[in-house]
């Protein structure tokens, strides 16, 4: 797209008569996490022969105002520990950026260690409203014993975790809709975002959604151009995102996209699902589940 980000999304809240938008998947970290994520993406070309050159790779206040200039009202600080002793630490830090950071929504993560069920109810008394969880970057089991009393703890409160574990953009060893599908037998109450609408195995997540009403699934980065062209959403779904109309959660992947941010709203718009499908995904689903006034 080559149309002002900025104008693009005032149009659009204006046409589709949103309040503002809400982001449940953007990445605020400390600054050298952020900036090793950033170099990891950078050597994603080279690993996978498509470029991925970070659209917004701005200072932390910078990416404040950008977010605040595009009409988001609400946004999360999605962190992910990769070795243990490193989720508490994220979670103090996280704490700090949600306090003073109103628009976020207080988001915390954790790792398989013995340590986790004390700092993730820690986290949920200080406030955490999200957890984040990544399969792939963590590479370890959703079903590794030392998780069952935090999900089972996510489970008690309704604390909904979002967690990567579809197996784009490269599959990992733990990665894929069994792990969860076991994992939601064993906590059927337990809330899961399922990112990125679960690249590429999105019939078999959807197949789980219709199984769990508890499974919400979030848009990030499906339907793009660039997403498209690398795992195409299947046409045959098309019509059971009606479906999961109350349950489809909008993300972006803020600021770590390689395109700009409007691509991400005008790939749902290109949909064609309707006004009302539309107003739920970018606002009052995540307003009804996070409880936003």
């Amino acid at each position: 797209m080559t149309v002002d980000t900025v104008v693009y999304l005032a149009e659009f809240r204006a046409r589709y008569q949103l309040p503002a938008i809400i982001d449940v998947h953007t990445h605020f970290m400390p600054d050298q996490v952020m900036r090793k994520v950033w170099a990891y993406f950078d050597n994603v070309g080279p690993m996978t022969g498509r470029p991925w050159e970070i659209t917004y790779r701005d200072d932390e206040q910078v990416r404040l105002k950008t977010l605040r200039d595009f009409g988001i009202r609400a946004f999360t600080s999605l962190v992910y520990p990769h070795k243990p002793e490193m989720g508490a630490w994220l979670n103090e830090w996280t704490a700090e950026f949600a306090a003073r950071t109103p628009e976020c929504l207080h988001t915390a993560t954790f790792y398989p260690e013995p340590d986790a069920p004390r700092y993730v109810r820690e986290a949920i008394d200080r406030g955490a409203r999200v957890f984040k969880v990544h399969i792939q970057v963590g590479a370890f089991s959703p079903l590794d014993p030392l998780l069952d009393p935090v999900w089972a703890i996510l489970a008690e409160t309704g604390t909904p975790a979002l967690i990567h574990c579809g197996s784009g953009p490269a599959p990992g060893e733990f990665t894929g809709p069994a792990p969860i599908a076991e994992l939601l037998r064993r906590f059927p109450t337990l809330r899961l975002i399922i990112a990125h609408m679960g690249t590429p195995e999105y019939t078999e997540f959807l197949d789980l959604a219709e199984q769990y009403p508890q499974l919400y699934l979030d848009t990030t980065m499906v339907w793009t151009d660039f997403s498209e062209s690398g795992a195409p959403f299947p046409p045959a779904e098309r019509d059971r995102l009606r479906h999961f109309a109350d349950r489809i959660l909008f993300g972006s992947d803020f600021p770590n996209i390689p395109y700009p941010y409007a691509e991400a709203i005008a790939a749902l718009e290109r949909l064609d699902l309707g006004p009302e499908w539309l107003r739920k995904v970018c606002h009052d689903n995540a307003a009804r589940l996070f409880e936003l006034d």
